[in-house]
């Protein structure tokens, strides 16, 4: 059997990656820093995923995912073996914990005796593959070929995995669950050799960029707009908050109008009924209670939301660019500097109610500038929008 080794027994590594390459016939390693899950994936070798989502009457509901095993991160002698043995290698850790995973990784790459070995990265981080490269160079032999030995593949990971209660959790650590969208949008160009074609779940894709923009200016843009809209309009739940009439109409506006922008920059990948399909299907996805997604997860972290880059003001700079009406999108900006969801407890994200201090000591126009790259000549008619839009900061 080919080998999966993938790092990180988490929610997208247990409910994602694990089941598309079990199913695809790989024997799948874990690689995990919690004991309890990594005893308990050796113990067992199997663990199920629920499927929390609307279902054919035919659809199974549990996904048993076999052939797995749990190697402990600490346990280095074990981690180069199983980084030695790899056909495939993947990751779903987060940022902070990604180097550290690379050195890790890096420490067994030299025992695979020149068999090149490509890694997937599940981890939706902009610029990825240039960390990556650097962080491997620097734990490697000097004159490792890792150009010719180590593929690195970016991925678009869209899947949202429900919260998961502390009940379940403390009567299976195993136990997962998941919508029932399970896809790994890869970029085909990133492997070293030849692409690992046919797996279910696995979308090879040679234009990559395009499903990146889909990925953060059609799914991203539209989840968060629909939680500052929400927000404003009472919701606690993302599920109650698409369901609102108004909320929905502004949802579906912002994202059926960064889908319109991307068909025309990317005619050859994209067409206006498959994009407006998608838009359909994310709103549903958006609707299934069983998630349990909130308003203040999916709209906090606004510094890093609102970056120039980003899903708002990148959103925007897209739909501006292909001719588009960019009303629906800043109207959105305007929702999310009046976002101030708390958690369970009452307490906002820090970095938000630090965000919203600037706008009140500040001013809007001035945030916007100084946070989101805006210009006050260049930008004047796009920032007079979104203030008209009804911010009660300050001008």
């Amino acid at each position: 059997m080919p080998l999966y080794v993938h790092f990180g027994a988490g929610n997208i590594g247990r409910a994602l990656a694990g089941p598309v390459f079990s199913r695809a016939g790989y024997d799948v390693v874990f690689v995990d820093a919690v004991p309890q899950i990594v005893a308990a994936l050796h113990r067992r070798r199997a663990y199920r995923v629920v499927v929390k989502d609307s279902l054919p009457p035919d659809a199974p509901n549990v996904i048993d995912v076999t052939r797995v095993d749990g190697v402990a991160v600490q346990d280095a002698a074990a981690v180069r073996s199983a980084v030695a043995r790899a056909d495939l290698i993947g990751t779903a850790v987060g940022a902070a914990h990604l180097p550290g995973v690379l050195a890790a990784i890096a420490a067994g790459l030299p025992l695979r005796d020149g068999r090149p070995v490509s890694i997937l990265f599940c981890e939706n981080l902009h610029g990825l593959s240039g960390m990556a490269l650097a962080v491997l160079a620097r734990h490697l032999p000097p004159g490792f070929p890792l150009m010719e030995q180590v593929g690195l593949v970016e991925t678009s990971i869209g899947k949202m995995v429900p919260l998961m209660p502390a009940e379940v959790r403390e009567r299976d650590p195993l136990e997962v669950w998941g919508e029932a969208y399970n896809v790994i949008v890869a970029d085909r160009n990133g492997f070293v050799g030849p692409a690992p074609e046919g797996i279910e779940g696995l979308e090879l894709k040679s234009c990559f960029q395009a499903y990146v923009e889909r990925k953060l200016y059609i799914h991203n843009l539209g989840h968060a707009a629909c939680a500052c809209h929400g927000f404003l309009r009472g919701h606690a739940l993302i599920s109650d908050a698409v369901a609102d009439p108004a909320v929905l109409a502004e949802t579906r506006a912002v994202m059926l109008g960064s889908a319109r922008a991307l068909v025309r920059r990317y005619p050859r990948e994209f067409d206006e009924s498959g994009l407006t399909a998608h838009v359909e299907d994310l709103l549903r996805r958006f609707g299934n209670r069983a998630l349990g997604d909130t308003v203040f997860r999916v709209g906090r972290d606004l510094p890093r939301k609102l970056a120039p880059g980003d899903r708002f003001v990148g959103g925007l700079r897209l739909v501006q660019a292909e001719g588009g009406d960019a009303g629906p999108v800043c109207r959105a900006l305007a929702a999310a500097l009046r976002f101030a969801a708390t958690d369970e407890g009452g307490q906002p994200f820090p970095a938000d109610a630090a965000f919203r201090a600037r706008l009140a000591l500040d001013g809007a126009a001035a945030v916007l500038c100084a946070s989101c790259g805006f210009d006050p000549v260049r930008d004047a008619g796009v920032l007079q929008r979104v203030l008209e839009c009804g911010t009660p900061m300050k001008d």
